[in-house]
């Protein structure tokens, strides 16, 4: 699978002449309540295999939790599960908080 820093995401999601990523958010609503990545989609990783109908399999995805672990983890079962072009956000949204969004809160 492949990995993306923070800063690359937002130069990505900031290009207006490239497609935009799906950003699934893997945590828990609680943390997505406390911090999250602006256009991001909630899908706890617990209700992913439930939901998979309704992900595009030809989208671009980028898996985004706390610090980088459960989106790899949810990223290899996404790509088990036939999604071909699944990226890892490393650091999660706390690397995010610090290379991109300093007020961005943390936990």
């Amino acid at each position: 699978m492949r990995q993306i820093r923070p800063a690359e995401l937002k130069a990505w999601l900031d290009d207006p002449g490239r497609d935009k990523p799906l950003l699934l958010d893997v945590r828990e609503p609680w943390e997505f309540d406390v911090c999250r990545i602006e256009g991001a989609r909630l899908l706890p990783m617990r209700s992913l295999p439930a939901h998979l109908p309704e992900l595009d399999r030809r989208r671009q995805i980028v898996v985004i939790c706390h610090h980088g672990v459960r989106s790899f983890h949810a990223g290899r079962f996404l790509e088990h599960s036939g999604f071909a072009d699944v990226i890892n956000l490393t650091g999660g949204v706390d690397a995010w908080a610090k290379e991109v969004d300093p007020a961005m809160p943390t936990y």
